[in-house]
Formats: C-alpha cells, sequence, structure tokens
C-alpha cells in the first residue's frame, strides 16, 4: 500500500498510508477507537475504494473481487451477526464460495477441520443465533481459515471473547504465522500475542506514526471522532453469509 488515502462520509480517515507486509510476517495494527484500522484493514483487501494511492495484493493491484482466495478476512462484530439464520457449519462453508464455485458444500472435511481449529467442532449444527458473541467469533475466524489463506487479516480477534479463548486464538496464530500464514492484526493491545508481535504498526488520526517494534510504539489516547464503523458481515470480501 503507497500513499493511500480513504474518506468516509466526506472525511479523510485514511490520510498517505504506505504500508509494505512481507510473507510470513505477523503484524499487529494498533491505535486509538477511531484511528482509522479498520479502515486500513477494509482498504488493504478491496472492500473500499481508495481515494488516492495505490494497493496491492500478491504483486498485483487489489480491487473488490481480486486475490480474494488467498485472503482470509475476518471483520469487527457486527450487531447482524446474532440473526444470521445459518448454523456453524453453513456459516465457515459459505468462506469457501468462489467465482468457479457458488454452492458450497458443508460437508467439505476443510469444514470441520476449520471449526476443530478454532475449539467449535462440538457447536457445528447449532444457529450462531444461539451462540455467544465469543463463539460466533470463533465460527468468523474459522470461516477466514477454511480455505488456508496465504494472507489472513482480522479486525480486533479477541473482542468480546474470553481469555481460554483468547489464548486459544492466540495459540492458533502462532501456528499459523510459524507455517508461513502472512497476518495482519488489528489490536487495542497485544494481549496474549504479547510476545509474538515483532513489529507494531501504529495509526493516530488516520496517518502512521510507528512502524517497528512493538516495544518502541508510542501510548496514545483512547479514542476521537473518525466516522469508523464496523464492516457488516456481507462485506467479508464479498461473500454473503446464508444457509445452505
Amino acid at each position: 500500500m503507497s500513499g493511500a488515502s480513504v474518506a468516509r462520509a466526506g472525511q479523510r480517515v485514511l490520510h498517505d498510508v504506505d504500508l509494505r507486509i512481507d510473507s510470513g510476517e505477523l503484524v499487529a495494527l494498533l491505535g486509538a477507537n477511531g484511528s482509522g484500522k479498520s479502515t486500513l484493514l477494509r482498504a488493504a483487501v478491496g472492500v473500499l475504494p481508495l481515494e488516492t494511492g495505490c494497493a496491492h495484493l500478491f504483486g498485483q493491484p487489489v480491487h473488490r473481487g481480486s486475490s480474494h482466495e488467498r485472503v482470509g478476512y475476518v471483520p469487527q462484530e457486527s450487531s447482524e451477526a446474532g440473526s444470521i439464520p445459518a448454523t456453524a457449519r453453513e456459516t465457515v462453508a459459505s468462506g469457501l464460495l468462489s467465482a468457479r464455485s457458488w454452492w458450497p458444500r458443508s460437508r467439505d472435511p476443510r469444514v470441520m477441520d476449520a471449526l476443530d481449529a478454532v475449539g467449535m467442532a462440538d457447536l457445528a449444527g447449532r444457529p450462531i443465533t444461539r451462540m455467544s458473541g465469543g463463539q460466533r467469533r470463533r465460527v468468523m475466524i474459522a470461516r477466514a481459515l477454511v480455505r488456508a489463506p496465504r494472507l489472513l487479516v482480522l479486525d480486533e480477534p479477541f473482542s468480546g471473547v474470553d481469555v481460554p479463548t483468547q489464548e486459544l486464538i492466540a495459540g492458533l496464530f502462532r501456528e499459523l504465522s510459524a507455517a508461513g500464514t502472512t497476518i495482519l492484526v488489528v489490536l487495542h493491545e497485544t494481549g496474549p500475542l504479547a510476545g509474538d508481535i515483532r513489529r507494531a504498526v501504529v495509526l493516530d488520526h488516520g496517518r502512521v506514526v510507528h512502524d517497528g517494534a512493538e516495544q518502541d510504539r508510542p501510548r496514545l489516547h483512547p479514542g476521537h471522532g473518525h466516522p469508523e464503523d464496523a464492516a457488516p458481515l456481507d462485506e467479508c470480501l464479498g461473500q454473503e453469509i446464508h444457509p445452505l
């Protein structure tokens, strides 16, 4: 991403952001509430258009629908998440949708493997309308993992999740990173990943103010007023979630 700027509701949220992430890196994106973190993620994977600048994925210009089979994207928790009439298995299977496969198979073995990885295999048949916020969060991570992405992009994966589940998710990230998966994760604080984060990118008012060692990052005020809303779930790289 080079010189990237994004405007929301007539107000510029990102200002000339330069960011390069190499294959296999685990990078934390940090900053106060409203600093532009979620906007940066959505622009990086082509969900939001750039006002200026450019973004590339795997060496190709990014646009909505590009390179998505190699990207797993988990947006912030949304109020829509509790109203989707689908089971955990069906929700994860929808992550297999692509231009070449428009009918995901909920019995694909990759679906149960992904649910097992996040500790949700026992609840595969439960509707997500009957799950806690933390359980839904794990299902959405499984949905992103189901096609073994080369790049995993997550927005506040520990939000609303209890400590044991945070540790489970953090352990999964360590395994994926060790296996070569590139991970970009938005965090308020590094939490259970504190010992694993070698590189932190800090945003302040839509500008990168630090890109380097986590221990050297600046501490910022809790938040300010950019118009930055949580992504609706149908912005999961253009794939809708629906019962099969």
